[in-house]
């Protein structure tokens, strides 16, 4: 049995689960879940048995816990260097980091009005001018890290070869299709990468077999 555990949401919801369960499965860690359905009675008195903060996902590793998406990366990062969770070019790995913190702390509009969801279609819903901002940034930022780091390094991920910046986003990438969002050509290629992984389509056909369902 892994001494790992990765306490997270049902993942037809949980975006933020989504991110590092990605990245420990991209890494080849063995880890076990621990689902906690979100918007229960219990919920967060279960939550709270797992995580400081009351969130999920927490990650239990030899009497530690990691309590924050993005910090759960980088741990699993340093647990499996030889994964390359981020990119080896010192300028690269910079500029990674910082799509990465971007996408943690921002675009609140595109949060709030397009939710993930892998058990609904929603197409024609959520559009406002600030999500519509916002989606406008992420595919600015995806074509911009795509033609410096990506394309150069012959990879179909922002940075060539799969990041902890791909986790980043890989939520964002489920939003634009369960809402129908045009998106460009080139943005389409990069979700398709992102889509295609096999880690990415064992998620989704989870989430799609979950009894959980709501509007998140």
């Amino acid at each position: 049995m892994s001494d790992l555990t990765l306490v997270m949401g049902n993942k037809a919801y949980s975006s933020w689960s989504l991110r590092p369960w990605l990245a420990m499965k991209q890494a080849g860690l063995a880890f076990a879940e621990t689902v906690i359905p979100l918007r229960q009675p219990d919920t967060a008195a279960r939550i709270a048995e797992h995580s400081p903060s009351g969130r999920v996902p927490s990650l239990i590793h030899a009497g530690l816990t990691v309590w924050d998406s993005l910090a759960i990366c980088e741990y699993v990062a340093e647990l499996a260097p030889e994964a390359g969770l981020w990119p080896a070019d010192r300028a690269a790995r910079a500029v990674a980091r910082a799509v990465s913190a971007e996408m943690h702390s921002g675009f609140v509009s595109l949060r709030t009005s397009m939710p993930m969801n892998l058990k609904g279609d929603r197409k024609g819903q959520g559009m406002t001018d600030a999500t519509a901002a916002d989606i406008a940034r992420i595919e600015a930022l995806w074509a911009d890290m795509r033609a410096r780091f990506g394309i150069p390094a012959g990879g179909p991920f922002l940075f060539g070869a799969f990041t902890i910046a791909d986790t980043m986003f890989a939520p964002v990438v489920t939003r634009l299709e369960t809402y129908g969002v045009a998106e460009s050509p080139e943005s389409r290629a990069y979700m398709d990468a992102v889509l295609a992984l096999p880690a990415m389509r064992e998620w989704i056909a989870a989430a799609k077999e979950e009894p959980w369902e709501f509007e998140p």
